[in-house]
């Protein structure tokens, strides 16, 4: 094991910054891919969607060992899902050879939200 992650965000606090910046705010923590997903969304549901990403964003970034800036960037960790719905990172930008670097070869993660809050838990080995 490399290393491991948490997060927690509070729901609320990301719809107050997705009323404050608007659409900036998405396009600065989601891919491309991501930012897609997103648009397609009802409203209402945006801010869960935002605060799970970059509960999960951040979870990875810790478990990297880089904190977000410098090597991670928000948008080069993708968070998608495999057919059965489990989710799965994808790494663009520098993070993908930075994590070869440190021996990592799989990062795997769980995410959830409840009412308040999004919380992201992330291993990398």
């Amino acid at each position: 094991m490399i290393g491991i992650g948490v997060d927690i965000v509070q729901i609320e606090r990301i719809r107050r910054l997705l009323y404050r910046f608007g659409q900036r705010f998405p396009e600065r923590i989601l891919s491309v891919k991501e930012l897609r997903d997103y648009n397609r969304l009802e409203s209402d549901h945006r801010a869960a969607f935002l605060a799970r990403r970059f509960a999960a964003k951040e979870a990875v970034a810790k478990a990297i060992g880089k904190g977000i800036g410098g090597v991670v960037a928000f948008v080069d960790i993708e968070i998608d899902h495999e057919h059965n719905g489990r989710p799965q990172i994808n790494f663009g930008g520098h993070v993908a050879e930075y994590i070869q670097g440190l021996g990592g070869t799989d990062c795997q993660i769980s995410i959830a939200d409840e009412r308040e809050y999004a919380i992201a838990f992330a291993i990398l080995m």
